[in-house]
């Protein structure tokens, strides 16, 4: 991973979450809400927004610090829980298969694995 890739990775998460919350919002909001999943959708869109901000930041300070080589691993744990967190709980309000649902805590254990990455790969500046 470089900063560039990091940068770019969260532009493309940044937008499929914008894209996949319009959905969400406007074409699927009363099939969310009567099958009682519009809070996880919600949930699901905003860790992905979270994490996306926070690797732009990290992003930022990486290529301003290129030396700080140990944020792409922050990076690629942010992306992980992207993908199982968000991508987990999008598939469960979106099919209704409720097992995948069972990824999620994966995910939000990448999601601070991420964060606890990003204090050590700090702890010089």
């Amino acid at each position: 991973m470089t900063a560039r890739l990091l940068l770019q990775l969260a532009g493309v998460f940044g937008a499929l979450g914008v894209a996949i919350g319009a959905f969400g919002a406007h074409a699927l909001h009363d099939t969310l809400a009567k099958a009682g999943r519009l809070d996880t959708f919600e949930t699901a869109v905003r860790y992905q927004f979270y994490h996306v901000l926070a690797m732009v930041a990290v992003g930022v300070l990486w290529a301003a610090r290129p030396e700080l080589r140990s944020l792409g691993t922050t990076g690629w744990l942010w992306l992980g829980g992207i993908v199982l967190f968000s991508g987990s709980l999008y598939t469960l309000c979106f099919t209704g298969i409720t097992k995948l649902g069972a990824v999620a805590p994966l995910g939000g254990l990448l999601f601070v694995a991420g964060w606890l990455s990003l204090v050590l790969a700090v702890r010089e500046l």
